[in-house]
């Protein structure tokens, strides 16, 4: 494409995607010179992104390399694509392009992105005294070097409010300057970053601006030219919306020495593409040529620019962007036609940018579905931290996230993450009634394009699912004991027992001879009557009302979960034993509503006979019959000994608790004993053969309730996921018989003798050397294990066999 004095070649992001690229232009002569930064801005060549598909090469008609011929210029450029930052194995690509240009004004300046241009006629004439001072003694520094340098064609002096700098061929391109002339015309380009560039401000707009003349010889003669050039560097106002850019017009350095001026020609556009009045009307842009100054006004986010994603201190956010051109000429009776070309990207200040975060999961299919966007076409995810873990996106299946990508006509698009419910790094908890709260925390990274920018986005996304089962109970006494065992539901793995705000532990249970078992699908709860966890709340002749309580509490924020309890009636002839010595051991407990009785102050008839033994809600009294007040009594047949347990607050001798008991003995009574010695042979085991029936079975749970079906297989699982087997003596059913595993190990396949093989257990133990070692489950009687020991039990974590970094499969 052609504008003026300017060539562009766009090429197509998509199809160099993921690619390294480096330009070269290439001369007459056929040779390839690499582009850098500093060789573009010297030779007048530009390599921008221009939109998120597109990447574009400019070059000046004047530029070191192009081929000029009547009117005509030439560019040829070479694009290498390489997979790698080493540039090896690249595909070359070769594209030349002309373009029409005349004719010449006698003054063309170019401002472009990362240089400045000025091309000027050799018959312009001098600068003017008035605006250089002592203009002549420009050749002072320069005539003695142009009659000694005959190769020299020409040498530049610069300008500087302090000085005057004298510059040959030479020293001007290595210090970055571009110089070029032709039989009519001199070149000067300067990069934005030369020294020698100054900031000048007119109408509150600041201009990067060089002062300069450059001297040719023309056969005897050494000629001189001004060769000034200004840029506007700011000018961009962003107020309601609307971007203003205002340029200045017949700025100082730039007329000096004119007097008169007509405007010829004021054109503007996009993407160096000028628009007609109506095409800008249609747009709703508007350009503005009064006396002093152009000014062009476009509304944010109207077409021809392009929003592009930002970042700034983390945040997600946006800037709109326009490629805007102007080219203004006019005449003035110092120079003639001067044409003044400006490209100048502007770009608003970043808006930060809500991003949606959209939970459409499906619950009849037990998916998160979560849906991210949209994001600009600039934006890439890259990867994921699931659980303190980065993973590459495309690895992220391997956890059992699954992302599609989902891109809309106008370019923009949306990332889908769908993970099972059951995946490992779904947090489940429990809500309410049957309500689990499953919860998806991930932290996904971007990154932007051609930018690089990074940014992360935490999804934290809850669904809540009709799925709870609780745990059930099931309650019952003995003799002795209360029981109870509780069936775990699917919400209870981190729910701890408690009595009362005791939080029931096995080392806690031990301590009271309470009995705690638990077997991963059941826990079995046994105390006994006379403890002091026990609640007594009714006493008649008939029995003794006795609860056990007990609530389960969430692990973390031990809050009540489910309360459970069990009450039963005892014979109060728990409380007493009558000892043939003629010792009676009682024992009193505190009944419910009695708070402020202190068993501790309980006696017996006689005052002085105090407890043996107290705790916070029995007492026990360990006496003789004939001791503590207690009363005897006789008949025909036994002998009656009576006493009391009372309790008499402080001041008052009437007693507030009264507990009669009474032990009675037969006078006369003979008990007969029958015994034998025998002495047993000590036990031996004897070889044996026979055949044994045996099953190695894959369960749901730990809970091993429900095996896996034959059409259920293959099972699929996620790395690090429990896997629950089962090993089974089926025959004979033989209580004297034990099962013990001696090794067990994994293959890639079907057969037991293949390779590779990994270990889970060697001799009845678990690999020493496994990351996440095999961990053994007790078996108990239950309607289903007749016999706890022709079962064995292990949990394994899912693994997979790999070969450094790769998969093997089968």
């Amino acid at each position: 494409e052609c504008l003026g004095n300017l060539l562009r070649i766009t090429l197509s992001a998509e199809y160099f995607e993921d690619k390294y690229l480096s330009f070269s232009v290439v001369d007459q002569s056929g040779i390839a010179w690499e582009l850098d930064e500093a060789m573009a801005a010297q030779c007048g060549y530009t390599v921008t992104y221009s939109h998120w598909n597109s990447i574009e090469f400019r070059a000046s008609a004047a530029s070191c390399h192009s081929h000029l011929e009547k009117d005509v210029f030439t560019v040829t450029i070479q694009i290498k694509a390489s997979l790698t930052p080493d540039m090896k194995n690249a595909t070359s690509h070769l594209k030349s392009a002309s373009c029409h240009y005349g004719p010449w004004s006698s003054r063309e300046l170019v401002c472009e992105s990362n240089y400045m241009e000025v091309s000027v006629r050799k018959e312009v004439p001098q600068p003017v005294k008035d605006f250089i001072q002592d203009a002549p003694e420009d050749w002072t520094p320069v005539f003695p070097e142009a009659k000694a340098e005959e190769a020299s064609i020409w040498q530049i002096v610069f300008h500087q409010p302090e000085e005057k700098k004298a510059l040959l061929v030479s020293d001007a391109w290595s210090a970055g300057y571009g110089l070029n002339t032709t039989d009519t015309r001199v070149v000067l380009r300067i990069p934005h970053t030369a020294a020698q560039v100054q900031l000048v401000e007119d109408q509150g707009i600041t201009f990067s601006v060089v002062r300069s003349s450059t001297f040719y010889k023309h056969r005897w003669m050494i000629l001189m030219v001004d060769t000034t050039v200004a840029c506007p560097v700011d000018g961009g106002d962003y107020t309601n919306k609307t971007i203003t850019w205002t340029v200045p017009k017949y700025i100082p350095p730039l007329s000096a020495g004119a007097t008169s001026f007509k405007d010829v020609l004021v054109e503007a556009g996009v993407d160096m593409h000028k628009l007609s009045a109506k095409e800008m009307a249609s747009r709703k842009y508007v350009l503005l040529n009064d006396l002093n100054a152009i000014m062009m006004k476009i509304p944010i986010g109207a077409e021809g620019g392009y929003y592009k994603t930002s970042v700034s201190n983390g945040q997600l956010g946006a800037k709109y962007t326009i490629n805007l051109f102007l080219e203004h000429q006019w005449e003035d009776n110092k120079w003639g036609l001067t044409r003044h070309t400006i490209i100048k990207e502007i770009e608003t200040p970043f808006e930060q940018v809500e991003l949606a975060i959209t939970n459409n999961s499906s619950l009849s299919t037990r998916l998160m579905n979560v849906t991210l966007g949209t994001f600009l076409p600039d934006v890439e995810l890259v990867n994921l931290t699931i659980e303190g873990v980065t993973v590459a996106a495309p690895q992220a299946v391997q956890h059992g996230y699954i992302i599609y990508k989902t891109t809309y006509s106008n370019g923009s698009k949306a990332y889908i993450i769908q993970v099972p419910l059951d995946a490992p790094s779904i947090k489940k908890e429990y809500i309410r009634d049957d309500m689990r709260a499953y919860t998806l925390n991930v932290t996904l990274a971007f990154i932007t394009h051609p930018s690089r920018e990074t940014f992360t986005v935490p999804v934290v996304t809850v669904s809540a699912v009709r799925d709870a089962v609780l745990p059930s109970v099931r309650g019952f006494c003995d003799g002795r004991n209360l029981h109870l065992i509780i069936t775990h539901g699917n919400v209870d793995q981190n729910w701890l027992p408690f009595i009362s705000d005791w939080h029931l532990t096995p080392e806690a249970a031990q301590k009271y001879n309470y009995s705690l078992r638990e077997n991963g699908s059941h826990l079995e709860i046994s105390v006994p009557f006379l403890s002091p966890h026990v609640s007594y709340e009714g006493f008649h002749t008939s029995g003794i009302k006795a609860s056990l309580y007990l609530t389960l509490k969430d692990g973390i924020t031990l809050a009540n979960r489910k309360d459970f309890s069990v009450s039963c009636r005892f014979s109060p002839s728990e409380l007493i034993q009558c000892l043939p010595s003629g010792t009676v051991i009682i024992t009193a407990i505190k009944m419910v509503g009695a708070a402020d009785l202190d068993t501790s102050l309980l006696v017996l008839r006689d005052r002085q006979c105090k407890p043996n033994l107290v705790t916070e809600k029995t007492a026990t009294f360990k006496f003789s019959v004939n001791t503590c007040g207690t009363i005897r009594k006789f008949n025909s047949t036994t002998m009656t000994y009576e006493n009391e347990v009372l309790y008499f607050r402080p001041g008052n001798d009437t007693p507030v608790y009264r507990l009669k008991f009474v032990c009675s003995y037969a006078v006369k009574q003979a008990v007969g004993v029958r015994y034998e010695s025998k002495k047993n042979p000590l036990p031996h085991v004897k070889p044996g053969f026979g055949s044994l029936a045996l099953s190695l079975k894959l369960f749901k749970e730990k809970s091993y309730s429900e095996p896996y079906q034959e059409s259920e297989y293959p099972v699929v699982k996620y790395l690090r996921e429990a896997l629950y087997f089962e090993v089974e003596l089926l025959q004979p059913k033989d209580a004297r018989l034990d099962l013990n595993l001696d090794d067990c190990w994994a293959t890639n396949s079907q057969s037991q003798d293949s390779l590779p093989q990994w270990p889970i257990l060697i001799n009845g133990c678990e690999n020493n050397k496994d990351s996440y070692r095999t961990v053994f489950h007790e078996v108990n009687h239950s309607l289903r294990v007749e016999f706890p020991q022709h079962l064995k039990r292990f949990e394994v974590r899912m693994f997979t066999f790999v070969q450094g970094s790769t998969l093997l499969q089968e």
